[in-house]
């Protein structure tokens, strides 16, 4: 997952501080989401799927599709 999130996040040309900020973390714990030091909760796992437009089957390196599934409207 190290290379996914931090690919996507490099693709964007943001920073782990730009990340932690976006997921109102300390920039200490999204570096520990990418080194994998920590497991990112369900709830910050949909935040950056739905923030890189991609599934969470793609973040956990699951799939290579980076297209995410249709999603459920409201």
């Amino acid at each position: 997952m190290l290379e996914r999130l931090r690919g996507l996040r490099e693709d964007r040309d943001l920073t782990q501080a730009d990340m932690a900020e976006i997921l109102q973390v300390h920039q200490t714990t999204y570096s520990d989401y990418e080194r994998e030091i920590v497991n990112i909760p369900l709830a910050t796992l949909k935040k950056l799927a739905i923030f890189f437009d991609t599934s969470v089957d793609y973040l956990l390196d699951l799939t290579n599709e980076r297209k995410p599934y249709p999603r459920k409207k409201g």
